[in-house]
């Protein structure tokens, strides 16, 4: 979806757990498809890939611990609102200055505007 949205130029870092999903070879195949680079912590250092292991704890922590999916599509919807509905546009980050990530990505961008 964010290559869909944000149309990121090639060698874009995409940061990961060590899920199975981002160990796949599906994924590498994605990844190298799209010219996207990827960045993977390693086991049992969550200091590594910091900023991918703060958000699964969030996403864990906020959203999908102790909730049961009855299918995968009901899991996909539920992650999804999470995070287009709540987390980019309106969760408040203090390594962004208490804005949000859109916030935070619309100041940024008119500051290069400006050309600060």
């Amino acid at each position: 979806m964010a290559i869909w949205r944000r149309k990121p130029g090639p060698g874009l870092l995409i940061h990961s757990d060590q899920g199975a999903q981002f160990t796949s070879r599906e994924w590498a195949a994605f990844l190298r498809e799209h010219g996207l680079e990827h960045s993977m912590s390693h086991q049992g250092n969550c200091h590594d890939n910091a900023v991918a292991e703060s958000f699964f704890q969030l996403l864990k922590r906020e959203k999908v611990r102790r909730r049961k999916y009855r299918t995968r599509e009901e899991a996909r919807r539920d992650v999804f609102e999470y995070i287009e509905m709540f987390y980019n546009p309106k969760r408040k980050h203090t390594n962004n200055s208490m804005l949000s990530p859109v916030d935070f990505e619309e100041r940024q961008l008119k500051l290069e505007k400006v050309g600060v």
